[in-house]
C-alpha cells in the first residue's frame, strides 16, 4: 500500500516504484535494475519512506542479497513489524536459523508471521522440537493461528515421534479452533496418523476431507505402501480421480519394496500408456530393484530411458546404474559407467567398491580403494562389508582398527558390519573393545546396533552379556531386532525356556514378530525338546502372525522332530516342504538318524543329500557312523571308501592374534 498525502491520496510516484520492486522481486536476472531503483530511491530523498524501504528489504532478501537487505535494515532509523517480519524470511530463506532466531528475541513486536516464519524456520532445518515448542509459546501468548501454521506444527509431530500424548492435544486443538475442515490441516494429520501406524483413524479422517487434493490422496496412498498393505494401497490407487507421477511412484514403489517385480512393471506400462513420465527417483527406484533381484534386461531397458530423458547425468543414476551391472554379474558393464562417469563423485567409487565385493572380487575392491582421491565412511563401511560377507572377517577387523586409527569416525553401519565379523570369528575381548568404543566417543545406540553387540556378545560365548545389553534397552526398544537377537542368542546356548519366556513378553507390545524371530522360538523349542509347544508356534507363524514359513523354519522343524526320535514325521514334513529340501535340511534328518540308530530313513536321507551336493563329505561320514553303530562294518566302509575316492574335505579351522589399539 503506498504511502498516503496529507490529503489521504496515495503518492503515485511511490505507488509506482513499490510495485516494480515487487515486478524484480521475482525475477533474480533484474537486480541490476533493482540496485539502479534503489539509487533512485536513495536520490530522490525517499529513503526513510517505510513503504519503500520494506519493499527494497523484500527485493533483496528473496533475490538471496541478504548483505544488502541487511545493510538497509541496519541503519534504517523506521522499522515497523513488517521491517522486521521481511528480515526474518530472509534468514529462514538462507537457512541462518540462528541470525533468524537472533532477530525474533529482539523484535519489538510479534504477529502471526513471526512466529510462522520461524517455526516453518526450524521445521526446515528438522528442529522439530523447536518448532513445536515455540508453536505453543505462540498459543499461550495469543497470537492469531492460522492454517499454515497448524499444518507446519502437525508435520513436525509426524516426523519427529508421531502420535504421541502431545500430539493428541494437538489434535483436540485443531478440532477446538475448527480447523479440521482445511485441507492442508487435514491432509498433515493424515500424515501424523499413517506415521505413527494408526492408519484406521488416518482413513476417518481422510474420509472427512471434502475437497480432497492430489497430495491428499499421496499421503494416504504412502500410509497403506509404508505399512505393506498393499491391497488396501491398490483399492485406494483405483480411486483417485487425478494421479500424478507420485500416485503412480507410490504405488510402484510399493510393489518394488516387497518383492513384486512383474506387479511394478505392469503398473509401470500402464502409467506410460496414460503419458504420464516416470521421474528420475521412480526410475532410480526401479534399477536399483533390478540390481538387487538381478533382472538385467528390464535394467537395460530403463538405462536405455535414463539416457532419453538425460537422468543418466545425476551422479545418483550413474551409481545405481553402477549397482545394477554390478548386481547381475556383468562387472564390466559396471566398470565401463563407472569410468564414462563423474568420478569427482565418491558415490560412484563407493558403488563400484561394493559392486566388486557382492562380485567376490576383493583384490579389486581394495586396489579401488587405495585409488580414491578421497575416502567417506560409506567407503570404509563398504569394504569392511564385503570383507566380512566374503569370508574374510580377519581382513574386515583389520580394516576397522585402522580406520579408527586413522582418525575416521565409524558410524552405526560401520561398527554393525564389524560386530558381524567379530561375532564370525573374533573373540569376546575384540568385541568388548568395540562397545567400549561405543561408549566412550557417544555413538547413538540405536535398535540396529543393540541387536548387533546382543548378536556379538551371544556368538563370542558371553550369553550373560547378552542378556545385560537387553535388559538395558528392552523397554526403549522399538524394533523387533534387539528382541530377534536375544531370543536367537538364549536358544543358541541352551536356554531354551528363558528364550520362549522374553517372546511371550511381545504380545504385551507393539511390535510383531518375523521370520527371524520364529528361527529363535523354534531353535528354543528344539533345545528344550517342546515338541508340542514348537509344532504349536510353527503353525502361528502364518496363522496368527502372518509370516510365511522359510527353509530354517522347516529346518528347525525336522531338528525338532527328529531330536526327539520322531524321525517318521520328520521325513514326512521335508516331503511335504512348499520347496526343496537343501544341504541343512537333510543334513539335520541324517544328524538325527545317527543320534537314534536309524539306518533306513538315514540311508534315503544321505542319498537325498548326494544328490542335492555330491561333494558333501560330512554326510558320508555320517552314513558310515550309523552303519558301524549297528554293526554293518561293510557298507561302513564303502561310505569312507567314497569320501578317499571321491577326494570330498571338511573346511580347515584357522587361528590369529589381533592386537587393539587404546583409546
Amino acid at each position: 500500500m503506498p504511502e498516503l498525502g496529507v490529503k489521504g491520496k496515495p503518492n503515485s510516484v511511490e505507488f509506482v516504484l513499490v510495485s516494480a520492486l515487487k515486478s524484480i522481486s521475482s525475477s533474480p536476472s533484474l537486480v541490476p535494475q533493482g540496485q539502479q531503483l534503489h539509487c533512485y530511491v536513495i536520490k530522490s530523498g525517499l529513503v526513510s519512506n517505510v513503504f519503500l524501504q520494506n519493499s527494497l528489504l523484500s527485493m533483496y532478501s528473496k533475490m538471496g542479497l541478504l548483505s544488502s537487505a541487511k545493510s538497509i535494515f541496519d541503519y534504517s532509523l523506521k522499522l515497523d513489524l513488517v521491517s522486521n517480519n521481511i528480515m526474518l524470511g530472509g534468514y529462514v530463506r538462507q537457512g541462518l536459523l540462528n541470525d533468524a532466531y537472533e532477530l525474533f528475541l529482539k523484535m519489538p513486536a510479534r504477529n502471526t508471521v513471526s512466529y510462522t516464519t520461524m517455526i516453518m524456520g526450524f521445521a526446515k532445518k528438522e528442529h522439530y522440537e523447536d518448532a513445536i515448542k515455540l508453536f505453543w509459546q505462540m498459543r499461550f501468548s495469543n497470537v492469531f493461528l492460522q492454517e499454515v501454521t497448524l499444518a507446519t506444527v502437525v508435520s513436525a509431530y509426524a516426523r519427529l515421534n508421531g502420535f504421541g500424548r502431545s500430539g493428541l492435544l494437538f489434535h483436540g486443538l485443531v478440532l477446538k479452533l475448527g480447523f479440521d475442515g482445511s485441507v492442508l490441516v487435514s491432509t498433515n494429520l493424515v500424515l501424523l496418523y499413517c506415521v505413527s501406524s494408526r492408519l484406521a483413524e488416518a482413513r476417518m479422517i481422510f474420509n472427512k476431507i471434502v475437497d480432497r487434493n492430489v497430495v491428499s490422496w499421496n499421503v494416504m496412498l504412502n500410509g497403506y505402501v509404508k505399512a505393506e498393505q498393499l491391497e488396501l494401497a491398490r483399492k485406494l490407487f483405483e480411486s483417485i480421480p487425478e494421479r500424478d507421477v507420485i500416485s503412480w511412484g507410490t504405488m510402484i514403489d510399493g510393489y518394488v519394496q516387497t518383492g513384486m517385480l512383474r506387479e511394478a512393471l505392469a503398473l509401470y506400462c500402464r502409467m506410460r500408456h496414460t503419458g504420464v513420465y516416470p521421474n528420475e527417483v521412480m526410475i532410480v527406484n526401479l534399477i536399483a530393484f533390478c540390481g538387487d533381484e538381478k533382472e538385467l534386461v528390464q535394467g537395460k531397458q530403463f538405462h536405455v530411458l535414463a539416457v532419453k530423458m538425460g537422468f543418466n547425468c545425476y551422479d545418483f543414476m550413474q551409481a545405481t546404474l553402477i549397482h545394477l551391472y554390478a548386481g547381475c554379474g556383468e562387472v564390466k558393464l559396471a566398470h565401463t559407467v563407472f569410468e564414462e562417469g563423474n568420478k569427482n563423485h565418491i558415490t560412484c567409487w563407493n558403488a563400484l567398491i561394493s559392486g566388486f565385493m557382492r562380485n567376490g572380487l576383493l583384490d579389486e575392491s581394495r586396489s579401488l580403494f587405495m585409488e580414491m582421491p578421497e575416502r567417506d565412511i560409506f567407503s570404509w563401511s563398504s569394504m569392511i562389508s564385503g570383507y566380512t560377507q566374503n569370508g574374510h572377517p580377519d581382513l574386515a577387523i583389520e580394516l576397522f582398527v585402522k580406520m579408527v586409527q586413522s582418525g575416521v569416525k565409524p558410524n552405526e553401519i560401520t561398527i554393525s558390519c564389524v560386530l558381524s565379523a567379530i561375532s564370525s570369528s573374533g573373540t569376546l575381548e575384540e568385541g568388548r573393545w568395540v562397545h567400549d568404543y561405543i561408549s566412550l566417543n557417544s555413538v547413538p545406540l540405536t535398535d540396529n546396533l543393540s541387536a548387533a553387540l546382543i548378536d556379538m556378545y551371544s556368538k563370542c560365548g558371553s550369553i550373560s552379556s547378552a542378556l545385560e545389553m537387553f535388559n538395558q534397552i528392552e523397554e526403549k526398544a522399538k524394533d523387533i531386532s534387539p528382541w530377534n537377537a536375544i531370543i536367537c542368542g538364549l536358544a543358541m546356548h541352551g536356554h531354551g525356556e528363558m528364550s520362549l519366556r522374553i517372546f511371550s513378553k511381545l504380545d504385551n507390545r507393539n511390535l510383531n514378530p518375523n521370520s527371524i524371530t520364529f528361527i529363535g522360538v523354534l531353535s528354543a523349542c528344539c533345545h528344550a525338546g517342546l515338541v508340542e509347544l514348537g509344532k504349536e508356534h510353527f503353525r502361528s507363524m502364518k496363522t496368527k502372525y502372518k509370516v510365511d514359513p522359510n527353509i530354517k523354519h522347516y529346518g528347525c522343524m525336522v531338528d525338532l522332530l527328529g531330536r526327539a526320535g520322531r524321525l517318521k514325521e520328520a521325513e514326512e514334513l521335508v516331503h511335504s516342504m512348499p520347496m526343496k529340501a537343501d544341504v541343512t535340511i537333510w543334513g539335520a534328518l541324517l544328524s538325527c538318524c545317527k543320534m537314534h540308530g536309524d539306518t533306513e530313513i538315514g540311508e534315503r536321507a544321505a542319498r537325498n543329500l548326494a544328490e542335492v551336493e555330491p561333494s558333501h563329505g560330512p554326510s558320508r561320514v555320517l552314513l558310515s557312523n550309523i552303519y558301524a553303530d549297528v554293526g554293518r562294518w561293510d557298507e561302513a566302509f564303502l561310505a569312507r571308501r567314497v569320501i578317499q575316492l571321491g577326494k570330498l574335505s571338511r573346511s580347515p579351522g584357522y587361528s590369529g592374534i589381533m592386537m587393539w589399539p587404546r583409546f
